[in-house]
């Protein structure tokens, strides 16, 4: 992970736990299943996962978008980066029932 991309994670993690009071977020380890979100978002009774990109055409790694269309699938998963960062947090603000 770049030094830009580990500032955009570290500010976003701090901007969801703004939005979303009480949720926990995990940092999941890239070594254990490659393909899988950066981050795994707890919200009550609800959940989601993001993976991180600098921007909009940053490389995505193998199994990434198998995991991001899986994951969506059984709840709510999306690449998020600088450029459709807000359009993100407003799906996961109604994915998760609540308008900011």
């Amino acid at each position: 992970m770049t030094k830009e991309e580990r500032k955009f994670q570290a500010e976003l993690i701090k901007e969801l736990e703004d939005i979303f009071d009480g949720c926990v977020i995990l940092k999941n380890d890239p070594t254990y299943k490659q393909g899988i979100p950066d981050l795994l978002v707890l919200y009550g009774d609800r959940w989601a996962m993001l993976e991180c990109k600098r921007h909009t055409s940053a490389k995505h790694r193998p199994n990434q978008d198998y995991y991001i269309s899986k994951l969506g699938d059984m709840s709510y998963a999306s690449f998020i980066y600088p450029e459709n960062k807000e359009e993100v947090l407003d799906e996961l603000q109604q994915a998760f029932g609540i308008r900011r």
